[in-house]
């Protein structure tokens, strides 16, 4: 596994999520931006992604048009000022663009998540990268994991949602501030918990049998065929 095949794997998503979700908390943190200047700033990246991929490799990515949404929905909310439960609430909004959009694609038959889960299963080796292509193409059940590990994600993302809105509106806001983090912090454990159990785990081991499979197959070709035994000559009588 050479190291740039590791960055062509990971480079995506880190164009797509990486830079815009960390460029919005170094602006708004470390450079002590507004909320509005922040989610602004952050949302170039993912507007120049898309209309790169639009114009150029004539397709719509995704996960950049995705996180530019969520972005939009971001600027959107942080107009609404007033009510603290509301700004409580407001970055729920968030997981539940998040949620939708990845429930959208699973529907769609192009589960989002694989974008972000593909990297890390085939970690560069090119044999993986072979044997999730023959997978892909000729295996019901990986795809069907591979749908479910985004279906996951998307409930996680929804619940996770629902949990922070009602705790906005039903419990102390000096409870929620804190609070709020915890819900996620404990929402992302179980989504990789889950997500893992019933499908990247099993999708892990069906690429590694599929990848050994294809080397044995390999070897055996490359094998010297043994040429038939000459037939041993007549004794005299």
């Amino acid at each position: 596994m050479t190291t740039n095949t590791k960055r062509a794997n990971l480079a995506p998503l880190l164009v797509d999520v990486a830079v815009p979700v960390g460029g919005y908390y170094l602006l708004k943190d470390a450079a002590g931006m507004s909320t509005l200047a922040a989610l602004g700033w952050s949302s170039v990246v993912p507007a120049l992604r898309s209309g790169w991929s639009a114009v150029k490799e004539r397709r719509v990515n995704a996960l950049a048009v995705l996180i530019l949404f969520v972005n939009v929905v971001g600027l959107l909310l942080s107009l609404v000022a007033g009510d603290p439960r509301l700004m409580l609430a407001k970055d729920s909004g968030v997981s539940s663009a998040i949620g939708i959009g990845v429930l959208m694609s699973v529907a769609l038959g192009r589960p989002m998540m694989t974008a972000v889960m593909k990297p890390w299963l085939v970690k560069g080796d090119a044999a993986r990268e072979a044997a999730w292509a023959r997978l892909t193409a000729g295996s019901a059940r990986f795809r069907r994991a591979e749908k479910v590990f985004s279906l996951v994600w998307g409930v996680v993302l929804l619940g996770e949602c629902g949990v922070r809105v009602v705790g906005a509106y039903t419990l102390p806001v000096d409870t929620m501030v804190w609070l709020g983090n915890v819900i996620m912090v404990v929402a992302m454990a179980l989504g990789f918990f889950v997500s893992g159990a019933l499908a990247a785990g099993p999708m892990a081991r069906m690429l590694l049998a599929e990848a050994e499979a294809e080397a044995e197959a390999e070897a055996e070709a490359a094998r010297p065929v043994a040429s038939p035994s000459a037939p041993a000559p007549a004794m005299a009588g």
